[in-house]
């Protein structure tokens, strides 16, 4: 039994390096082969496109359309990280806590999104938005009110699975029996009890606003995405060094993502809870 369970541990092992080794080479060899594009040139090896790209003065005289597209692309993501956020968790709160019956409606209505193509929403959203250009002018930075539909599925299951994994309702009256008010109650009580599912929701929101294509270009609206299609027209080896700088600082954020949400796990087990028994 133990010679058994000796070679199981063996094969598994094995598997688990088989399986790494075939995802480092599906997502790494595309990422070398960019690395190689990017630094190619006819006399060899350069960094000139890197070079270029980091001198963000020389960048926005020589493309100033796409670090205007960098920029609204930041905006964006600030913008509709903040909107889903103020929207969907005081909504998923008050619901498990008054409203249990329209979870499911709720569900439903955030995962539509899921399953509309990009081309029907662009088509419901052009009305809407030539009223928003009439009303407050042509400006990129309005796609935030699309691009949080967009990111509602996503970040209704990451929200939803922090608060499943504590108990909401005891925490509320729990606290509103110690005379917090109910805007107390859910900065103080529920939102740092769910800080790693906002972190998460977050990141797939900025993930999703960084990659978003469709419709910023169906709407002749800039951002990231379509500024990189523009430059792939003058300069591809410049596109490709900012697709794979935009894929590295998505990475870099998932990092920083995992490191505090393990930090914070750690801490709280650093502090079990004893109970006393009483008779």
């Amino acid at each position: 039994m133990a010679g058994s369970g000796v070679r199981r541990e063996r094969v598994q092992r094995r598997m688990r390096w088989a399986v790494l080794a075939v995802a480092a080479l599906f997502f790494g060899g595309p990422l070398w082969a960019m690395v190689v594009f990017s630094t190619s040139s006819p006399t060899g090896v350069t960094g000139a496109t890197w070079r270029q790209l980091l001198d963000v003065d020389a960048l926005s005289r020589t493309y100033p359309s796409f670090v205007e597209g960098v920029r609204v692309s930041a905006a964006l993501a600030v913008l509709t990280v903040v909107l889903m956020l103020v929207l969907l968790v005081p909504t998923m709160t008050w619901v498990r806590l008054r409203l249990p019956a329209l979870r499911r409606p709720m569900e439903f209505l955030c995962l539509l999104p899921l399953i509309i193509p990009a081309i029907v929403l662009v088509v419901g959203l052009a009305p809407v938005y030539a009223w928003v250009t009439y009303f407050f002018g042509p400006s990129s930075v309005w796609l935030f009110f699309a691009y949080t539909v967009l990111v509602l599925p996503y970040a209704y299951r990451a929200i939803d699975a922090g608060l499943s994994a504590i108990d909401v309702r005891t925490l509320a009256e729990a606290a509103r029996g110690l005379g917090a008010s109910w805007p107390r109650i859910f900065w103080s009580v529920i939102t740092p009890n769910i800080r790693t599912a906002l972190m998460s929701a977050s990141f797939l929101a900025v993930a999703l606003v960084l990659g978003e294509y469709t419709i910023a270009s169906l709407m002749s609206r800039n951002n990231l995405q379509v500024g990189i299609f523009q430059l792939s027209q003058r300069t591809p080896a410049m596109s490709v060094a900012v697709s794979l700088a935009a894929l590295l600082l998505c990475f870099l954020l998932l990092v920083l993502l995992t490191l505090v949400g393990g930090r914070r796990q750690r801490r709280v087990s650093a502090y079990p809870v004893h109970v006393e028994e009483t008779s």
